[in-house]
């Protein structure tokens, strides 16, 4: 089947789901554009800051290199990430893989309200059926472990790995499974050295103890090893939906065309601070926490940090549009020690150093006093990161490989010589926001 039109739809309420506009392949198959409907644009909301309530055709950036492919502003966040692709070219097999294929077949459970359809008089997303459930967790781990190997699935397995929706993520193996009649992302065990599962759901419980929001963890327990499963905030009690949108999507929309977007933790705090939820302070509330996210990704050499693994809430859209911080998710060190982080953290890019994250510490709200306390605060949490992940169930030898990093010379330096009282003085301002082309600071040998 060739897919060069499609229609968006709204599924707050999948009972009713309202057409949003129509789809199309453009910039010679890389790229998808919008138009919304005559009757969105009467009683629909702005799906993204780039995607105003106009009468037009929303083209995806003009600039995309060979193998790029986008979709328009928030649209973008309705494909699959690319462990979905994965399972599409496995199991679909289309004859053609533009972003239209993987729109489509990313089926209707995918992140955030937005689904697609062939029809634009009905929804009439990619046939699937239900949910597998946690019972069937052992099965669906065997069934992306045929995946990796590229092992031929049985009828039944492409069922019930099919149309496995798009949480935002990336390569690594996950499905969506039932819980309690409420949809969760599961994610396998993948040849990693160290047991990831596990060691995802210490991290995740450490950071709340940092007073970071973190999605719901529930460690699953299979034949060999662990699968761990995260409750997804996208969705409400009775199968609600709620409109959602990446980091990477807020920023570019938020930035003026010809103009290089800055993705990174600033940048996000700045437009928190400008349309986040501002009853009883939300927005600053978010703005502070986010400071923290990124402070503790520093600290637990979580440096898969990019824009899809930061999503906001878009709030009550019809009436206002506001942006709220969604629970942080995929927080686990990334055993790199590479001393840089995907998101732009400070003036110095994407170094990772506290000193990086002070320095534009006023983008988030905070003082440099302010910003200091909440840095030691993740400190005192984060020197505690053995003992928690033990008490977790991380084995001995785990928690050894990941000391190398985490406790390595670089980042317990970084832990043991911070002192908030040098930021008493407002801070020294200055240096470029943007990719850091420097040699590593953590070029120098690690030490366990």
């Amino acid at each position: 089947m060739r897919l060069d039109d499609l229609f968006l739809w709204y599924l707050a309420d999948p009972a009713h789901p309202r057409l949003v506009g129509n789809l199309k392949l453009v910039s010679a198959g890389k790229g998808v554009s919008l138009r919304y409907s005559p009757a969105w644009l009467k009683t629909g909301f702005a799906l993204s800051e780039d995607l105003p309530l106009v009468d037009t055709e929303f083209l995806p950036p003009a600039r995309l290199s060979a193998d790029a492919q986008r979709a328009v502003g928030a649209v973008d966040d309705a494909r699959p990430d690319r462990w979905g692709e994965k399972v599409i070219r496995f199991v679909d097999k289309p004859k053609r893989l533009s972003l239209m294929e993987y729109l489509y077949y990313a089926g209707d459970d995918r992140f955030g309200a937005l689904g697609v359809s062939t029809s634009a008089n009905s929804y009439q997303p990619r046939p699937g059926g239900p949910l597998p459930r946690l019972p069937d967790a052992q099965r669906l781990s065997e069934v992306v472990g045929k995946i990796e190997a590229a092992e031929p699935l049985t009828e039944l397995e492409a069922r019930i790995i099919a149309g496995g929706g798009s949480p935002l993520g990336g390569a690594k193996p996950k499905a969506l499974i039932d819980i309690g009649g409420e949809p969760w992302v599961i994610k396998f065990f993948n040849n990693e050295p160290v047991d990831t599962p596990l060691v995802e759901h210490a991290t995740m419980t450490l950071a709340a103890q940092a007073g970071i929001a973190v999605a719901t963890t529930q460690l699953v327990p299979l034949v060999g090893f662990n699968a761990v499963a995260i409750r997804r905030f996208d969705r409400l009690t009775g199968g609600q939906r709620v409109h959602s949108i990446s980091a990477g999507t807020a920023i570019r929309a938020a930035t003026p065309a010809g103009t290089e977007p800055q993705l990174g933790y600033p940048e996000l705090a700045r437009i928190l601070r400008r349309v986040g939820v501002a009853q009883d302070g939300q927005n600053l509330r978010d703005a502070h926490e986010l400071f923290r996210r990124m402070v503790f990704n520093i600290l637990m050499d979580n440096t898969d940090d990019h824009e899809k693994n930061h999503a906001l809430l878009v709030v009550n859209p019809h009436a206002n549009g506001r942006l709220k911080l969604a629970p942080a998710y995929d927080v686990l060190p990334s055993n790199s020690g590479q001393g840089y982080q995907e998101f732009i953290c400070g003036a110095h890019g994407r170094d990772s150093t506290l000193d990086n994250a002070m320095s534009e510490c006023e983008a988030f709200g905070l003082t440099p006093t302010e910003a200091a306390q909440a840095v030691a605060q993740v400190i005192a949490v984060v020197n505690t990161w053995q003992a928690h992940f033990a008490q977790v169930g991380v084995a001995d030898a785990d928690i050894g490989h990941l000391a190398a990093f985490i406790d390595g010379n670089e980042l317990l330096a970084q832990r043991q010589g911070f002192g908030p009282a040098r930021f008493s003085n407002p801070i020294a301002k200055g240096g470029k926001t943007g990719r850091s082309v420097r040699k590593s600071p953590f070029s120098g040998p690690l030490q366990p």
